[in-house]
Parts: structure tokens; C-alpha cells; sequence
């Protein structure tokens, strides 16, 4: 039997030998494509291709693509683990042709592959193809052996494929297994049929091929493109299934030492039958989270980040069903690094850092767990309606916001004698599924007016050895008052890998134009600048470049420097750190890094000497241009979200540094001159950043920060080493100060209380005090009510006071009189006719307000009122 290596290892192979190559597969955090919420398909990384802005130097490729369906139109998630072929995460075996072969070598590989090589029954597999497509039912028929009345015909919704609402579509044919009776589990239902695209679960899909050969308009019309593609996706854990004759996914190899782990971790044993779920989730669920947080994903309280944080707590909540009510997933996920970390060294390498976020994130929410057990109980105390019912926005809420599953609520539900609103709570959860599904819709990039010159389909960048160039103009368009020239080649960098674009001008026939800005459009560089009158622009017209020299060197220098420092904050905290997104100026650099501690004061020193050591050892600066995988085998470090071909640039500082990147750098790292760290924050969960400058502005920083220290030395008058301690006096001498003010304040305060509690008036019994008082704070003035409350009974008291020219107001209620006047009520009336707001508990509230001019006519109004 083969294992689920020798048979990725034999897809791959297969189709080598038919003169394909074999990529890299793709981030499952598609960082390069804000329509996709995670990669979830192998064609992802080539949507370029299909969408005609984009190209590589080979027709026809293969590749294991990992994958992630769990949010937006391919959500599986409810699925997974209560059957044995629905994942989250899972690897999707792919071949591609992009304008070269077409359905006939597709049906023909696809059939010798199965049959001959894999030797599958040919009595069990079944075809199915598009309700048009003529072409490929005939192919089906004569260039393979398949029984022809195994081949059925479909529609739209199974056998044809669309990239979006618009775009690149067309027709595919399936492929579908047939597992055999035991597997249908509508046996009993009369009438039913077993058979593809059918609904039960007995002949289920394994590999489906798409003739990408239409474009659709907004209107629907589709009309053949000028090249046709193949794009093929097989389900590696499915196929895996079926040849090693397992009865589910979860039973093959690829899962039998994760689900060994888990029961090693739970003490509970694996059963085949439903009590097995919570294995099969969290067996899952836990190569999801690894694989996302590796491609540097991180759990979060929106978008993508949302939807792991819910597969990880989905998790955590089928561990307390085994009886883990403590972290457990992160001890998981070293065994999920070694069945699969030969095919993706990724998880290995970041093992520690997506431990570190897992077991986090596990603590945070069994705190989370236990405010959903009492948002439940809350629920059911305050229902006043008398009905035993919880309504579905609460069940929603629950799941949605808490985590809960719907089976715990109602299990909490039963306990107690209350029925589930299943309907309303269906509905809940239609809408956010409609509303993600509508945020998720593919959208092209949007139709320009450009007018084309010239038959060029790139832009060739040759900045790294040129400020100045003469080039013809490609295509340019107009836009109010601007102008957009695509040039055939380009000295100015365009925005890309957290670099800005170079500043410079541009000259057209002897007009000189500032250049605004520099963006990628697919493979072509669009300069922006400010068009000053008609321009007369051809094919022969000349567009000379020159770009700001000094801008440029000053943002080759900060470049440079995220190399370094990512080199030395590895040095400290080791190489599981990763860089998460980096912003490059000529003025300021930003680093963002995945760690999920501050870094302390004595390391942001440590780190700002590394940094600076490797500059003064003056470090040569190399580019090499070289395949991604044999880069990738020497070490590189390969950047988060960003998208590289099969040809990549090496950039290496001596052998402190090496990383993929198309930015533009140093000669030396002693053209940086000097470093230094600004700041180092937190901008999310697990995300950390530095603020940095280097050269000029680095020195500038540098003279600004002694200047400060040395007025702080004359105006302290004490000699340098001394500063902090006279700074320490200072501050613990103020420290002291304010508190006996503070105190002073109070005792001032409290003498207004005698003559606060004589002026105090009664209606129908009750005693009110209302009056302005002279307080500095509002801490003081709530004090005063607590003290008058605590003196008095049968009273309402109301205070309020001027305080930074603001309106403080508190009012409390002695216990005598509660359930009858409530504190919260007065304070909120008084302050709204001051335009404020406010309230509290029923004993004691307080509001603010801005205008304080009226607050003596507020606080008479109380006594009326009540």
C-alpha cells in the first residue's frame, strides 16, 4: 500500500515527465489578494495568468497546493470531523497548462494516471462534464476506456467553473470514486439513486478538470479568450482514501500519528464511530491553525484572523468534551510539524512562534468559555416573559461571539427545561453567511481607458544599475489632471515589498514633469505626474527618466537596515521570528515582527548594537538572481505575503543576512552609517513593531535626544551621571506632593458636609440635598455623595461641581428608599439638560456634562421633579 508521500511524490512525477514543473506552493494567507480570505485552491497563485495581467516562463506546472476552506463561499467547517471527507485545511494536487495543451492531454494524463500508474478499478470511476460540452464526452468515449454509461451529463451549479461574477470561466469534467454501498447513507429513502453529483456520500469527487476558455461580462456574455487553460484540482487526502482503502480521510497516513498524539495528550482512545468527532476536529483543526500562523496568520478579532480564532476555540471546545479543560493543542502541533514537515519545512521552522500564539489563544478563550456559561445563566435569570424558550439572536450570540456550539447551548438549555429557537437562530446565522458570501465576490481589476502604443506586455525594470533611462511609452491614460505613462523600461522603483516609489521627473518632448508616483500594474510600472497641458505622446515619443539620487540612496539605506535588524532580532530571540509587514522611506523605516512579548529595554539596546556592529564591519552587499527553490534550499529568508515568481533575487549582507527581495539596497552596510531605534509597540495580538531611521536622520535623532538631556542637566543643575537620580528624586518628591494635596483636597472637601446636610430639605419626607460644591476632582466629589449617604436616611443627594470647566454630577440614594427612586434616573435627567450624560446603580450614579453654566439651574430642577 502506498503512503500519502510515495503518492504525492508519484502526481508530481507523472506529470514532470509530461513537461511540467513543479512550484512552490503558495501561503495559505493570500497577502497579494484582498478578494480571497485564504488560499483555497491551487489555481490562486496563477489568477494572474488567467486574468491576462500577468506571466511566467513555463506553459504547464504542478504542484501540492495547501489550503484552507473555512470562511466566505468555500466553508467547509461545519462539516469537518462528523464525516471522514470535509476539511478545513487540506492539499489539493493541481496540473496547469496556461495556452498550451487542452481536454484532450488533460482527460487522457488524468485517466493514465488513476488507472496505470495508480491501477484504480476503472468499474468504479465516473466522469461528469458540462451539459454542453460535446468535446468532452467525446474525449471521454474514445481516448480512454471508461464504461460510456458512466458518464453523465450536468449544469451550471457542478460542471461549470467561474473565477467570479465576471472574468476568466468555462466547462469541467469530474472524476468520482464510487466507495461502494456502505457508504450511502440514504439507503432507506425510496426512490434514491447512488450516483455522481448525487446526495449521498457514497460516490464522492476526486479530481476535477477545468477548461478555462471563456470570458463573462457584466451582463453575463461569454466570449472564448484568446488563449485556453487548463486547471486541474485532485483532493490529495481524498485520493490518499481511496488508495490506501480507508473508509476516511482521517484513517490514512498522514493522520494516524496526529490522532496517536491526541489521545496520548486527552488519555482518551479514538473510536471510529461519532465519539471519535472530537478527534478528528482537533486532528484538523490543529493543521489548520499551524500551517495559517506559519504563513503568518494570526488569530485576531476580524477577517481572516476572526475565522482562526473560531477554528481554534471549535477545537478547544471538542477538547472538553474529551476532558481538557487546560491548554492542550499547542502540545499537538510538533507531531502535525513532523508527519508534514518534509513536503512543507514552513511549520517546522516557525514550530515554537505558532506554539507560543496557540497555547495564548487557548488560555484566553477558556476565560472566554466560562463568561459564555454565565452570559447563558444571565439569559435565563432576567427573562421576565415567563416563556421557557432561548430565542436564537442569544443562541447566535453565543456561538458567534463566545464559541459555544449549538449542541452545548441546547445541552445547557435541557438542563434546566428550556426549548431552542433553532429557526431564529438559523436565520442569525443565513445572514452573516450573506454578508460574508458579499464580501468575498472575486472582482477583476478595474477597466482603464489606457491608450496603447505598443504590442509590450511588461515593464522591464533596470534601476538596480541606473538612475537615468530613455524609453519608448508603452500605453498612458489621462485623469483629470494627471497622466499615467507606462514605459517599455523603467529607472524608477515602484511600490512594492513595503518600499516607496522613487521620487524624480520625467521629460516628454522637452517638458519636464515631477513624477507623483509609481505603482505595479501587473507585470508594468505606471509612472504618475502632474500634467501641466496637452501633451503630444506616440509610439516614437521618448520618455526620458531621472530619478532624486539622494532619495533614492536614502531609501537603499533603510532597506538595508530591515535586513539587519531582522538578522539581529533573530540573533536574540531566535529564528522563529518572522517578519509580518515592513514599511521602507527615505526618512523612517517600520518593521513589523511576530513575537507575542514587548521586547524589553535591555534588548532594544542589544538590538540597536547588533545592528550597528554590522554596520561598521562594512559588509559587502550582493545580489544573485536564481531559481526559488534552489534559493530556498541555500537558507533565504523568505518575506510574509510576498508573492515571488520561480526566478527570484538573493539579496546577502556578508553572511549576517539573506533574504528575497526585489527592493533596491546599499553597496555596503557601511553606506547605512548609523542606526537607531525609535520605538518598539504592539499594533495587534502577537505583533510587535519597530519605528527606526538610519544615516542623516538617525544622527539628527541622535543631536536632538542630547539636546533635550543637556537642557534637563543645566535645568537640574547636577552633572550627567547623576541625572537619573536627581530624575527619580523629582519624581517620587511630586509623587508625594500630589498625594498630600489630594489629601488636603479631601479634608477640605469634607468641611463642606455639615453645611451641606443643614441646608437640606424635605418633600413628602424624603430629604434632598442639592447643591454645587468645591472639589478638584471627580473621585472627591463621588466620595462626598458615599459619606452623605452613609449619614443620612430617607434622602436623595445630589452634587455637582466645576471641574476643568467641565460639569461633574453624582447622585446618590440612601438604602431605605431603594426600588422606589433610583440614582441612575436623576443623575441622566439632570445631566441631559446640560448635554451630557451619564448613570450607574441604582444607589449611586455619576454624569458629565461640558456646560457647566447652567449647572446651578440643573441641579434646583431635581427638587421639582421629584
Amino acid at each position: 500500500m502506498k503512503s500519502t508521500k510515495e503518492i504525492r511524490e508519484d502526481f508530481n512525477n507523472f506529470f514532470i515527465n509530461k513537461g511540467h514543473t513543479k512550484v512552490l506552493a503558495s501561503p495559505v494567507i493570500p497577502y497579494s489578494d484582498p478578494t480571497l480570505m485564504f488560499t483555497n485552491a491551487g489555481m490562486n497563485q496563477f489568477k494572474d495568468i488567467f486574468l491576462g495581467t500577468g506571466k511566467r516562463d513555463y506553459t504547464r506546472a504542478v504542484n501540492s497546493q495547501k489550503c484552507i476552506r473555512a470562511g466566505g463561499k468555500h466553508n467547509d467547517l461545519d462539516e469537518v470531523g462528523t464525516d471522514g471527507f470535509h476539511h478545513s485545511f487540506f492539499e489539493m494536487l493541481g496540473n496547469w497548462s496556461f495556452g498550451d495543451y487542452y481536454k484532450k492531454e488533460a482527460i487522457t494524463w488524468a485517466w493514465e494516471l488513476l488507472t496505470e500508474v495508480w491501477k484504480l478499478d476503472k468499474s468504479k470511476l465516473y466522469a461528469t462534464v458540462y451539459k454542453d460540452d460535446d468535446e468532452a464526452e467525446e474525449l471521454w468515449k474514445t481516448v480512454t476506456d471508461i464504461d460510456h454509461s458512466h458518464i453523465s451529463r450536468h449544469g451550471d451549479k457542478d460542471n461549470f467553473w467561474s473565477m467570479g461574477d465576471t472574468g476568466p470561466c468555462g466547462p469541467c469534467t469530474e472524476i468520482h470514486y464510487d466507495r461502494g454501498i456502505d457508504f450511502c447513507d440514504k439507503q432507506n429513502i425510496p426512490g434514491h439513486i447512488c450516483e455522481a453529483n448525487g446526495d449521498c456520500a457514497r460516490v464522492f469527487e476526486i479530481w476535477n478538470l477545468v477548461f478555462i476558455q471563456y470570458n463573462r461580462d457584466e451582463n453575463g456574455v461569454l466570449t472564448p479568450l484568446p488563449n485556453k487553460h487548463v486547471d486541474t484540482g485532485m483532493g490529495f487526502e481524498r485520493v490518499c482514501q481511496v488508495l490506501q482503502k480507508q473508509n476516511s480521510n482521517y484513517h490514512i497516513d498522514l493522520f494516524r500519528d496526529i490522532i496517536t498524539e491526541i489521545e496520548i495528550v486527552t488519555g482518551v482512545k479514538y473510536q471510529t464511530d461519532e465519539s471519535g468527532t472530537p478527534h478528528r476536529v482537533i486532528a484538523d483543526h490543529v493543521r489548520t491553525l499551524l500551517f495559517a500562523i506559519s504563513d503568518g496568520g494570526m488569530p485576531s478579532n476580524e477577517g481572516r484572523g476572526y475565522v482562526l480564532r473560531r477554528i481554534l476555540r471549535r477545537a478547544v471546545r471538542y477538547g472538553t468534551k474529551l476532558g481538557m479543560n487546560e491548554p492542550f493543542l499547542y502540545k499537538i502541533a510538533p507531531t502535525v510539524a513532523d508527519v508534514m514537515g518534509d513536503e512543507f519545512p514552513e511549520i517546522r521552522k516557525y514550530l515554537k512562534h505558532a506554539q507560543s500564539i496557540i497555547q495564548a489563544e487557548e488560555k484566553m478563550f477558556l476565560t472566554t468559555l466560562t463568561k459564555g456559561v454565565e452570559l447563558f445563566s444571565e439569559f435565563v435569570r432576567m427573562k421576565k416573559d415567563g416563556g421557557k424558550i432561548i430565542d436564537g439572536e442569544t443562541i447566535f450570540k453565543l456561538y458567534d461571539t463566545f464559541g459555544f456550539p449549538v449542541d452545548l447551548t441546547a445541552q445547557m438549555a435541557e438542563e434546566i427545561g428550556y426549548s431552542m429557537d433553532n429557526a431564529g437562530f438559523e436565520a442569525a446565522m443565513k445572514k452573516q453567511k450573506d454578508q460574508s458570501r458579499s464580501n468575498q465576490k472575486f472582482k477583476g481589476s478595474s477597466d482603464i481607458d489606457w491608450i496603447v502604443l505598443s504590442e509590450t506586455n511588461s515593464t522591464r525594470f533596470i534601476g538596480y544599475d541606473t538612475l537615468e533611462a530613455a524609453s519608448k511609452i508603452v500605453k498612458y491614460r489621462i485623469e483629470k489632471d494627471k497622466i499615467y505613462l507606462v514605459p517599455d523600461e523603467s529607472a524608477f522603483y515602484a511600490e512594492s515589498g513595503g518600499q516607496i516609489a522613487d521620487k524624480g521627473s520625467v521629460v516628454i518632448n522637452g517638458e519636464t514633469l515631477s513624477v507623483l508616483d509609481v505603482q505595479k500594474d501587473g507585470d508594468f510600472f505606471s509612472i504618475s505626474a502632474k500634467k501641466l497641458e496637452i501633451l503630444n505622446i506616440s509610439a516614437e515619443t521618448v520618455l526620458e527618466q531621472k530619478v532624486d539620487k539622494t532619495f533614492r540612496d536614502e531609501c537603499r539605506m533603510h532597506h538595508s537596515a530591515t535586513h539587519l535588524l531582522q538578522a539581529a532580532i533573530r540573533k536574540i530571540y531566535g529564528d522563529h521570528i518572522a517578519q509580518s509587514g515592513s514599511f521602507v522611506g527615505n526618512n523612517i523605516m517600520r518593521f513589523d515582527y511576530s513575537h507575542y512579548e514587548k521586547m524589553s529595554d535591555e534588548n532594544i539596546r542589544k538590538v540597536e548594537e547588533i545592528v550597528n556592529s554590522f554596520v561598521r564591519m562594512n559588509l559587502p552587499i550582493t545580489t544573485e538572481v536564481m531559481p526559488l527553490a534552489e534559493a530556498k534550499k541555500t537558507g533565504v529568508t523568505a518575506l510574509f505575503g510576498e508573492k515571488y515568481g520561480e526566478i527570484v533575487r538573493v539579496v546577502r549582507m556578508g553572511t549576517v543576512s539573506a533574504e528575497l527581495c526585489g527592493g533596491t539596497h546599499a553597496s555596503r552596510t557601511g553606506d547605512i552609517g548609523y542606526f537607531r531605534i525609535l520605538s518598539e509597540t504592539s499594533i495587534a495580538a502577537g505583533i510587535r513593531r519597530i519605528e527606526a531611521v538610519c544615516g542623516h536622520y538617525a544622527v539628527i535623532k541622535a543631536a536632538d535626544q542630547r539636546d533635550i538631556i543637556e537642557t534637563i542637566i543645566k535645568m537640574q543643575s547636577v552633572k550627567e551621571h547623576d541625572i537619573l537620580t536627581r530624575l527619580e528624586k523629582v519624581s517620587l518628591d511630586k509623587r508625594e506632593l500630589e498625594k498630600s494635596i489630594n489629601e488636603l483636597n479631601e479634608k477640605l472637601a469634607m468641611t463642606q458636609m455639615a453645611d451641606l446636610i443643614s441646608k437640606k430639605i424635605s418633600i413628602n419626607g424624603i430629604n434632598i440635598i442639592s447643591s454645587i460644591v468645591q472639589v478638584s476632582d471627580a473621585k472627591i466629589l463621588k466620595n462626598m455623595a458615599e459619606n452623605l449617604r452613609n449619614q443620612l436616611q430617607m434622602s436623595i443627594i445630589l452634587l455637582g461641581a466645576d471641574i476643568d470647566n467641565k460639569a461633574s454630577l453624582v447622585c446618590a440614594v440612601t438604602d431605605d428608599l431603594k426600588g422606589t427612586i433610583k440614582a441612575g434616573q436623576i443623575v441622566g435627567q439632570v445631566a441631559k439638560m446640560l448635554g451630557g450624560g451619564g448613570g450607574g446603580a441604582d444607589h449611586l450614579a455619576t454624569a458629565g456634562a461640558k456646560d457647566v453654566s447652567k449647572l446651578h439651574e440643573a441641579l434646583e430642577s431635581v427638587k421639582t421633579s421629584i
